[in-house]
């Protein structure tokens, strides 16, 4: 992690070599389990609070400590302009699952969130004419399959069709989507933490402009209190710092590939902590996410071999 933080405050110009796109990527992986460790942090301090308050603190004590790491990055014109776009990428996807949450199911709303692992190469196509390698695609492929088992979308339904909160889901990966793509795009080499520290701003403020037309809640609970301080130092200003530093050294589409691991993570800390089982449904699920990411990993490593060999024929 040495590297890493000194590559966020100094950084380099130079196109990444293989060996920092694998540290990238183990980045990614490493801040991937560790959200996965919020969803219950999140879900016992909502007990205590509203959706739309939580995130107002979360994010405010995450832009703070930034802040005063960042300095005078924080009022460069480049993080000022790119930090705003993407922290309203963030405050709609946050938003609008939290929304949509309350009608229709978790499970619905995590497969639904976690198509933004399909919605990526996509909108790469579209947006900037990228297209993936073939393996990274495969990947897609395996850890949407995978994602669709793990959550059971289809549990609870009943009559089936569509809910207002399937659509809002749905919103919410293409804003997450919108949001892997351009932290790529615009993720600088250096100044990371200036960027990020907008970012942070950006979604504490627009959702202290949401609070006057929501019912307001909050109860001063050590779980409420705990959660605000570990999400918004570690699971906001760390972690995005960290994915930041890591998606200006990796593609969006590998990216958004290991991101889907973060339900796998979430299920497992649950179960460790005894809120539910897995069945074998759930375990190939898992494993078809973890194949997907294996295969975009040590996939691209294998394309440009066997391109390698064919060139040389």
């Amino acid at each position: 992690m040495s590297t890493s933080t000194s590559d966020m405050l100094g950084g380099t110009s130079e196109p990444p070599s293989r060996s920092q796109r694998l540290r990238a990527d183990g980045a990614l992986a490493l801040i991937t389990s560790f959200w996965g460790i919020t969803f219950v942090v999140v879900k016992d301090a909502l007990g205590h609070g509203d959706p739309f308050s939580f995130l107002t603190l979360r994010f405010l004590v995450g832009a703070t400590v930034l802040s005063l790491l960042a300095g005078r990055q924080l009022l460069t014109p480049r993080n000022l302009r790119s930090g705003a776009m993407l922290g309203t990428c963030l405050f709609l996807a946050y938003t609008l699952q939290t929304v949509g949450l309350a009608t229709t199911t978790p499970s619905r709303s995590a497969f639904i969130t976690g198509l933004c692992v399909l919605l990526v190469p996509l909108l790469s196509v579209v947006l900037y004419r990228k297209s993936p390698k073939p393996t990274s695609l495969l990947g897609v492929g395996l850890a949407a399959v995978g994602l669709y088992l793990f959550t059971q979308p289809d549990a609870g339904m009943g009559g089936g069709g569509l809910s207002t909160g399937d659509v809002l889901s749905l919103g919410c990966a293409v804003a997450y989507a919108c949001h892997i793509l351009l932290t790529e795009r615009h993720a600088p080499k250096q100044g990371v933490m200036g960027m990020v520290a907008v970012q942070l701003w950006t979604v504490a403020l627009l959702s202290a402009l949401c609070l006057p037309f929501v019912e307001r809640r909050v109860a001063w609970h050590p779980s409420f209190v705990g959660a605000v301080l570990i999400c918004g130092v570690f699971a906001s200003a760390l972690a995005i710092s960290i994915q930041t530093w890591g998606q200006a050294r990796t593609t969006a589409v590998r990216a958004a590939v290991i991101y889907s691991l973060e339900s796998v993570f979430a299920a497992v800390y649950s179960v460790l902590l005894g809120y539910e089982t897995l069945g074998p449904r759930e375990w190939l699920g898992g494993a078809l996410i973890l194949s997907g990411v294996l295969m975009s990993e040590v996939g691209a490593a294998a394309w440009l071999w066997w391109r390698a060999r064919v060139a040389v024929r």
